[in-house]
This record gives structure tokens, C-alpha cells and sequence, in this order.
């Protein structure tokens, strides 16, 4: 992922209705959930919430599709997965992070 990606994923998150919204879709998995629903469940006005799902989309964190009247959201794992491993890519001082440990200060370092 390049810095432009990033720089657009995380200002689309940078705001309460759009990282509570991201945040469902992730929990609901690949089926998605309805503007509807996701606009009835973070209680923000329907066209509200299409806008914050706009950006969301535009900054192609999320996927749309039509199911009868309906348009149904998704989050791209992909994308997420790609600002994740932005982030994270030279963290822990090289060290994975998935190790328990590996992101705790080390006791020789000093405190600045």
C-alpha cells in the first residue's frame, strides 16, 4: 500500500460516525449489513450516514452492492489488511508482532 492509500484510509476513519460504521462492518464478515440497518444501529440520519459510507467507499475501505432496494456494505479486508501492515510493517524493532513481548520497551532503553 502507498502513503496516498494510508493518508486517504485513515482520514475516512478519522471520524465517530465512520470508524463506529467501519467497525460493523468488519464484526458482520463478508455479508455486509444495509445502509439501513447501519444507519438505524449508530442512530445518524439515513442520508448521513450514505455520506459517511461515500467516503468510506472512496477511500476503498468498504464494498457496495445492490441487493433488491437495498444497497448492502462490506469492509475490504484487503484494504484493511494492506493499512494494518502499513503500519505496522517496521514496528517492535524488527521483531513480529504477533509475539507477546516483542512490542514492550525494553529495560536498556531509557525513558526520553
Amino acid at each position: 500500500m502507498q502513503a496516498e492509500g494510508v493518508i486517504r484510509g485513515l482520514s475516512a476513519l478519522a471520524q465517530e460516525h465512520r470508524l463506529a460504521a467501519f467497525r460493523l462492518l468488519v464484526q458482520a464478515g463478508k455479508q455486509g449489513v444495509a445502509a439501513g440497518v447501519l444507519a438505524d444501529k449508530l442512530d445518524v440520519p439515513p442520508s448521513s450516514m450514505s455520506f459517511h459510507l461515500a467516503q468510506l467507499a472512496n477511500a476503498g475501505l468498504v464494498t457496495q452492492r445492490r441487493e433488491s432496494r437495498s444497497i448492502i456494505y462490506s469492509a475490504d479486508y484487503a484494504a484493511m489488511n494492506g493499512l494494518m501492515g502499513y503500519l505496522t510493517e517496521n514496528c517492535c524493532d524488527g521483531v513480529s508482532c504477533s509475539e507477546d513481548a516483542a512490542c514492550l520497551p525494553s529495560p536498556q532503553r531509557k525513558s526520553a
